[in-house]
């Protein structure tokens, strides 16, 4: 492999915008010196040898005459090289571009006709001027909208269209070009049986010689000795005369005007009826130019201004189209054997284009004995190679949603046209984007082992109060439906976890439906018996809060200083009554002083979570019913301080330290209730390992009652609490 060689970029373009119209090409040109021209010289000549064989072929793939391909070769070569901003990037026609041409110019008219040409033009220019237009309006970055998948499946589907649209010339049928792949195949079937095995030869002949040649060396111009080959015998053999088809006469002469050539203009018509699919090839021959360029840059130093690219881009294609020629874009290939040859400045571009319009003056009779299907055979060895197979395993590998957008590139490329596929692909992966990022993510953080920060650890245990929760995005419309499920999510985990703490550093955007979701959260978790605590909201958002009137809702004293934030809840909020009989877990710092009930005998070990699927626990209406049982026995297992807070009716006061020393009766319905099930969950475990049979759980505790809107009690004050006795 050779390598790329860095020096010192000549003619830099200006770091954002695009520079004036006459002044950008006399930066370039004075841009030159003399150590440069040779180089550039040798390079140019390099680029054009392989730029001749190519424009023929990418041409024919648009179904345009070769004279098009070359005329494009020639101009895009050269004013691309005076606009642009890349001095390796070699501007001309390409196979993608053309590929994307067929079907537009197919809807307007027939190939071979002045009106097909005449199509071609106008598509150009209008590319051309959507080009400008965003460079003008400095978007260069949209060159960014499709991501690498999709075009990976795009010059994927395009090769398959490349191979099979070139099988009727590697036949020798004479069969008109169609868009659609199915009825290519259908037509071609149904004429296989006139194809010329002299044409079948040829084109597998010269097919063999270019993998031949390029097994020897990858930079050896391979596709023009083995069209020349061609040429040559059927110039010999005469076999134009036994059906063999050929390019035909290339004009000696330079490039003229497009409706000079066919002897029309353009109407407003033909002009809105090319105008989406010139949106498509705008968008697909921009995205081609400066993914060439920008890779490039990276091995040479350079800096890249993607808006005086889209510029250079928009010029090459106006001339183009107003000179004969079709769109055209920046082609990887020639590009980077530009550099690799050598090249140093803008002037190889200028080279390129000179010398491909020496070879059409010189060569030009010569070339018309070119055969169609040895240019079909460098397609199929061209088509194979825009594949990327590697690219293809790598996306698979790392990511199954970026493989599903390449997945469906690809067959949109196969079923729908390929104006409509590219956009589709383009659509998709800015769907799969927008949905991506803008969806904010509610992330629990527990300390790490120091205390000092705040981290994911899903395997660590949790405090059965208190939920801390890290949001990661923008708190906008479309994010409210997705924060509000993620936190229900966690409600179902963590029913205890009443209090909520939002970390709030990662959010800098929150709208008017972000603020009533906040709303609604605060509702919900002071309506069972918590509340809301916001930590570390950004200045934006702070200030719609407090216009809002959000902050008056939620109360200044619940937005916290990160440092304090703990340490203030546990002094007000967190009840100590559940850290000392309830909680096994010290997940904060606060906690390491927290002196914890001993039990008289060993507990059933505590889960993170309640098992709230055990057999025994039922939903508050299903407990109401079974307590409403002559034989059962209603016993709430918390401490006295939270039966106080209000309590189920019936119930009787036996608080799980206390039920560890009796002997509860084996002939009646044990129904239990505690604050949010968890010491519902152990005594039902510890109770089933001695025996007892008749046991249910309130599911989700008091908690669950409160959310279900069922009474509860709340005894006076001064009233004295009775616990049962057996």
């Amino acid at each position: 492999m050779t390598a790329f060689v860095r020096v010192k970029p000549s003619a830099e373009c200006t770091r954002t915008g695009v520079e004036p119209f006459f002044r950008r090409p006399w930066s370039i040109l004075k841009s030159f010196g003399k150590e440069d021209v040779g180089r550039d010289l040798v390079a140019g000549l390099t680029v054009a040898a392989v730029a001749i064989p190519q424009a023929i072929a990418y041409a024919s793939v648009a179904e345009l005459p070769a004279h098009c391909g070359l005329y494009t070769a020639v101009i895009a070569a050269i004013v691309g090289s005076l606009w642009g901003c890349s001095r390796f990037l070699a501007t001309g026609p390409v196979n993608a571009t053309s590929l994307l041409v067929l079907p537009v110019l197919l809807a307007v008219a027939a190939p071979g006709t002045p009106e097909y040409l005449l199509a071609a033009g106008v598509v150009a220019v209008i590319a051309g001027v959507l080009r400008i237009a965003l460079a003008l309006m400095h978007f260069g970055a949209l060159v960014t909208l499709a991501s690498r998948s999709v075009l990976i499946g795009f010059t994927a589907g395009a090769a398959v269209h490349i191979a099979v649209g070139q099988m009727r010339h590697l036949l020798g049928i004479d069969i008109p070009a169609m868009p659609e792949l199915y009825r290519l195949v259908s037509v071609m079937a149904g004429h296989i049986g006139q194809s010329n095995v002299i044409a079948v030869l040829i084109g597998f002949g010269t097919l063999l010689i270019v993998i031949a040649l390029k097994m020897v060396s990858a930079r050896f111009p391979a596709a023009l000795v083995a069209i020349v080959v061609s040429a040559v015998v059927v110039s010999v053999f005469g076999l134009e005369e036994q059906g063999v088809l050929v390019v035909g006469a290339i004009p000696r002469s330079l490039p003229p005007l497009t409706w000079v050539t066919t002897g029309l203009l353009p109407d407003l018509q033909l002009i809105r009826s090319l105008i989406t699919g010139s949106m498509a090839v705008a968008a697909l021959g921009l995205i081609e130019a400066s993914a060439a360029s920008q890779a490039l840059a990276r091995h040479s130093g350079d800096q890249i201004n993607n808006n005086q690219e889209f510029f250079g881009q928009g010029m090459a294609n106006i001339a183009a189209g107003l000179f004969s020629g079709y769109p055209c874009s920046g082609s990887f290939t020639r590009s980077a054997l530009a550099q690799q040859s050598g090249a140093r400045t803008h002037l190889t571009g200028i080279v390129t284009g000179l010398a491909i319009l020496g070879g059409m003056l010189i060569f030009g009779p010569y070339a018309s004995l070119i055969p169609k299907a040895a240019i079909a055979g460098v397609l199929l060895f061209v088509a194979w190679g825009m594949i990327d197979k590697a690219g293809i395993a790598r996306v698979l590998r790392t990511s199954r949603a970026e493989g599903v957008i390449m997945g469906v590139t690809f067959l949109a490329t196969m079923i729908l046209p390929l104006d409509f596929a590219v956009l589709s692909g383009v659509v998709f992966s800015l769907a799969f984007f927008v949905v991506k990022s803008s969806l904010p993510r509610l992330v629990p953080v527990v300390p790490d082992d120091n205390f000092r920060h705040f981290i994911h650890r899903p395997e660590a245990p949790v405090c059965p109060q208190l939920a801390v929760m890290n949001i990661r995005g923008p708190l906008f419309f479309g994010a409210v439906y997705h924060l509000e499920e993620e936190l229900r999510h966690s409600r179902r985990l963590y029913p205890g976890q009443t209090n909520l703490v939002l970390r709030m550093h990662g959010v800098d955007i929150c709208d008017l439906s972000g603020i009533e979701m906040l709303e609604s959260v605060v509702q919900t978790s002071r309506g069972l018996g918590g509340d809301v605590f916001l930590v570390r909201p950004r200045q934006p958002v702070s200030e719609v809060m407090e216009h809002s009137g959000f902050v008056k809702i939620l109360g200044r004293d619940h937005i916290l200083e990160q440092e304090k934030a703990i340490e203030y809840l546990f002094k007000h909020v967190i009840d100590r009554s559940v850290c000392a009989y309830e909680c096994e877990c010290r997940v904060f710092k606060e906690c390491q002083t927290l002196v914890k009930y001993r039990y008289p005998q060993k507990l059933p070990h505590s889960f993170p979570r309640p098992t709230t699927g055990h057999r025994h626990h039922v939903p508050p209406r299903k407990f109401l019913e079974l307590a409403g049982d002559e034989k059962a026995l209603l016993l709430d297992i918390r401490e006295p301080e939270e039966y106080q807070g209000g309590h189920l009716s019936g119930t009787h006061l036996l608080p799980l330290r206390q039920l560890l020393l009796h002997e509860l009766p084996r002939d009646r319905h044990l129904l239990f209730a505690c604050r949010c099930g968890l010491r519902t969950s152990r005594v039902i475990r510890m109770l089933e390992d001695q025996g007892y049979e008749k046991l249910t759980g309130l599911r989700g505790g008091i908690l669950a009652w409160r959310v279900e809107g069922l009474p509860v009690v709340m005894p006076a004050e001064d009233e004295e609490f009775e616990f049962w006795r057996p």
